[in-house]
């Protein structure tokens, strides 16, 4: 379900509360313990993931196609709460909150047929691919994991020893990074961590909108 901005509720922090809450489903939890908290976990870990993404929607129009998930079956999913902002087919921002903090990742994964194919060819064109390979650097630079579906070897079709080989070997393209888990998590100083974090990851992203995704 997505969330615009003009359902904004200001964005306050994460209640302390909230690490205890999820703190009792660590582990392999009961039906009965995930009920006994539901209500708790609702209020105080998922609401406040929904006004957090209001109000970074409120600043950049850009994020106001976004979903907060609900509980599904799986334990993990009651342990860490998640949420995307929708950018295009495929290419999104993720959220996570859960016992370690905040982490968010910029992400073009689980690609559409032909989308792989696109992003090759701008990897091995050599303004695009330039551009991409120097964008990869700066967020490696800046702290943030890239990783994706790699294949071992370059795809057929290009030489082994190309420039953008690592590029190449790409099925769909990662960058992470841990946030923290410090006292701005309670306080509404986490929505500009949030945007800051978009901001490093709007050169990469706006790159794979513009060269992976073809007419729908």
């Amino acid at each position: 379900m997505g969330y615009g901005a003009g359902m904004s509720i200001r964005f306050t922090g994460w209640p302390e509360r909230a690490m205890d809450v999820l703190l009792h489903l660590q582990g392999e939890p009961s039906s009965a313990v995930r009920e006994q908290y539901r209500a708790d976990r609702e209020r105080l870990v998922r609401q406040p993931m929904i006004a957090l993404l209001n109000d970074v929607a409120d600043v950049d129009p850009r994020y106001e196609d976004f979903s907060v998930w609900h509980y599904r079956t799986n334990a993990w999913w009651w342990q860490h709460q998640g949420a995307v902002i929708r950018l295009s087919r495929k290419i999104e921002i993720g959220l996570r909150f859960d016992l370690d903090g905040l982490r968010i990742q910029g992400a073009w994964w689980y690609p559409d047929p032909g989308q792989v194919a696109m992003f090759r060819k701008a990897v091995a064109a050599e303004s695009s691919g330039r551009e991409l390979s120097a964008i990869v650097a700066g967020l490696r630079q800046e702290g943030y994991d890239i990783s994706g579906d790699v294949m071992k070897h370059p795809p057929r079709g290009y030489p082994s020893d190309h420039f953008r080989a690592d590029l190449l070997r790409h099925r769909s393209l990662i960058a992470a990074q841990p946030l923290g888990c410090d006292n701005w998590l309670h306080t509404p100083e986490a929505v500009g961590k949030v945007l800051a974090a978009a901001d490093d990851l709007d050169p990469m992203l706006t790159w794979l909108v513009r060269h992976v995704n073809g007419p729908a």
